[in-house]
Parts: C-alpha cells; structure tokens; sequence
C-alpha cells in the first residue's frame, strides 16, 4: 500500500509500533491530540472475540467451552493459559484472530475522510509482516535495558522474566529497518512531545505528498 508522489484520495495509513513498554500507547495518545485518527489493534482484537461474533465461535470450536465465562463471553485468562504454554495452540489462536483485526482495520480506514492520517497501533506489525500494508511506518524506540526496567516495575515480573518476553518479539534492529519515522522515548516527557510535534508536522506533509522543505 506504499505510495509516493501525491496522494490519492484516501486516509493517509500509519503503524506505530515498537516493542513492549516502550511507550507506544503514550505516542498514539499524543498524535490523537494532534489530530490523529487512532485504531487500536488490542481494541480491534478484543471486539472481534466478543459474545455472538463469529470469530469467538471460532474460538470455542478450536479450543472448546472451557474458554467461556458462566455468561457466555471469552475468558481471557483461561485462554492465555492455554496459548502461553503452547506455541502450536498460541499459533491457532493468531490464525483465527489476526485475519478478523486485519479485516476491521481495513474497513475503519476505509471509512475515514480522505484528508484524515490514521495511526494504527499495532504492536507486532513487523512480526506478522505487515509493514508494506501501511503508507509509513512509525517506531518507538527504547534501549532493551529500559524495556526491561519498565516491565520489572510495570507488571511486577523478574529480569529474566522481562528479557522472556522481550526476546519472543522482533529484535530492535528489525523494527528500526521497517521504519520511516523514529520516535526515541527514552527522555522526559517534554522531549517526547517535542519529537511528537515534530513528527506530527512530517506527517501532515507526507500525507499532502510532499516532504518538509520542497
């Protein structure tokens, strides 16, 4: 879906993406106020599973009632318990879920005004390859120490425990070479607004088809 030159008459796409507890959702909320159009892919993939969906269906089917609360809807915790012990079930779950996000994101963009830069947050968008669905890409960026500092304190997990789930991601530099912008979050606050603002402003041209300064 890559375009160059000027646009054509649809929303400008973006991914933002970055690995774990490295501040995603704190950039998305900042292009929001900037005027962002945000779709949030955790959202998409809890709506998809929801009571009388058919994706939730699906679910029942592969991995039986036992994953159903006594009122009918998905229970999550049953589930993770089932998909984090096995990659094999973990990888059924993905292929029922991603296609049903993939869908409902599609139509969202499609049903935004043609002036209108959506953000997509999608966590692991170079780890279910997606990156060439979107017009650019957008990666927050942390050091690996700082991502396992932040998930030490954030979910109350050891260091190893935080290296686990960082090492089960795609490595820094694999989502640094899928990156058009990077947002560094490893500063203040202040910093970051700077950077989002600044940010904000390439998108905008970007989107109108022209690059800051031509």
């Amino acid at each position: 879906m890559r375009r160059s030159g000027w646009r054509i008459e649809v929303a400008f796409s973006v991914a933002l993406t970055g690995g774990i507890a490295s501040g995603k959702t704190t950039v998305a909320n900042l292009l929001a106020e900037h005027g962002a159009l945000l779709i949030d892919s955790d959202q998409l993939a809890r709506e998809v599973v929801e009571p009388g969906t058919p994706g939730l269906a699906q679910v029942v089917t592969r991995f039986g009632e036992q994953v159903l609360t006594q009122a009918g809807s998905l229970d999550r915790q049953a589930l993770g318990d089932i998909v984090f012990a096995d990659a094999a079930a973990r990888a059924d779950l993905n292929a029922i879920v991603h296609p049903l996000v993939r869908r409902r994101r599609a139509e969202l963009i499609a049903q935004a005004a043609a002036d209108q830069i959506v953000v997509s947050v999608i966590p692991l968008l170079v780890e279910t390859g997606l990156v060439d669905q979107f017009d650019a890409v957008v990666v927050v960026d942390v050091p690996s120490q700082t991502q396992v500092a932040r998930l030490v304190r954030r979910n109350d997990i050891s260091p190893e425990q935080a290296q686990a789930r960082l090492d089960a991601q795609a490595s820094r530099a694999e989502r640094l070479a899928a990156a058009d912008w990077v947002v560094t979050n490893s500063g203040s606050r202040a910093e970051l607004e700077a950077q989002v603002e600044r940010l904000w402003s390439q998108m905008r041209s970007k989107a109108q088809g022209c690059e800051p300064g031509k």
